[in-house]
């Protein structure tokens, strides 16, 4: 039986996975799924047993019925043939989906995620939601497109100072070679313009944190580490500044390990890489669910994280 990866060509995550799959032995196939139709192809038919076929690449054949389990990535989005007039290029990913994602997606196997799933807890309003049902503590938050709304809610907050932080990804879609990146903003009231009327913002209350923790969750396994910024960059967003970060592996405070727990099963998620800040009185306060994030960036967890995915991926038992 096969793991099947669904990921781009360029993933390090992904990578660290794969090396331990491939040093047990294990049978692995990687594919784009963005590269569907220009380098792979897929026949696939159903005769009221479920779905066989074929999916065939530029340097190996995989039979559906063959997969395992599947670890889904971050593929890349479909790229239309060019031999379609670009009126049509959004038919042609609409269809590429359906397809070609549609068929792996049937399939009753272990995922690591479910795309559907992931798209769920992708939502940022009920992720934090779902949070606060959980149990652990969740910033004051405001979405909204209104300036003036905006304005009030951070004049409100006990320092003035909110985290404008976008609600999807962190590229918006670019239209030439410049490349923009949305990272965590720390915004005053005076600084909200009325370009927030555009489209929808989320601000959210400022914690004064003492450090990050990144919570990295597999099956039932917790993995964490302190993450203290060592430059005014990385203290708004650590991922501005790699350089300057220290990390330190930390144990879980049960009471967050449990809300952590019943967040996963509220989503049916099997891996997530969740956010929190801890402020100076060690108050953990919950900010992101990402049900795709990276876990290489820790040096001492970054082969307990790939091991635990294996074994997921494996069906090794605990």
């Amino acid at each position: 039986m096969t793991v099947l990866v669904l990921t781009a060509d360029l993933d390090p995550t992904a990578d660290l996975v794969i090396v331990e799959l491939n040093r047990r032995g294990i049978p692995v196939v990687r594919i784009d799924p963005g590269d569907f139709p220009a380098k792979l192809s897929l026949t696939a038919v159903s005769d009221g047993r479920g779905w066989r076929g074929t999916v065939c690449g530029q340097h190996q054949d995989m039979s559906v019925s063959e997969i395992r389990s599947v670890y889904y990535r971050r593929p890349s989005d479909h790229r239309p043939p060019d031999a379609l007039d670009k009126s049509d290029h959004e038919w042609s990913r609409a269809e590429a989906i359906a397809g070609f994602g549609g068929v792996p997606a049937s399939l009753e196997c272990v995922w690591v995620n479910h795309p559907h799933t992931n798209r769920r807890a992708a939502l940022k309003p009920l992720a934090l939601a779902e949070a606060i049902r959980a149990g652990p503590a969740v910033p004051r938050t405001l979405i909204t497109n209104e300036p003036e709304q905006a304005r009030s809610f951070v004049r409100r907050l006990p320092c003035g100072l909110a985290a404008y932080k976008p609600l999807g990804s962190t590229m918006p879609p670019q239209t030439g070679d410049d490349r923009t990146v949305l990272w965590t903003n720390r915004v005053t009231a005076d600084e909200i313009t009325t370009a927030v009327s555009l489209i929808a913002h989320q601000f959210q209350e400022w914690i004064d944190k003492a450090y990050e923790v990144r919570l990295t969750v597999v099956g039932d396994e917790l993995f964490a580490a302190e993450i203290h910024a060592g430059s005014k960059a990385s203290r708004v967003d650590f991922r501005t500044d790699y350089d300057s970060l220290t990390y330190r592996v930390c144990v879980v405070p049960e009471g967050i390990a449990d809300g952590v727990r019943s967040l996963m099963a509220a989503f049916g998620l099997r891996y997530a890489a969740l956010d929190f800040l801890v402020d100076k009185d060690g108050a953990w306060f919950f900010v992101d669910l990402n049900p795709n994030g990276q876990f290489g960036f820790v040096p001492d967890l970054r082969d307990p994280i790939a091991t635990a995915l294996a074994n997921l991926l494996e069906g090794v038992p605990r």
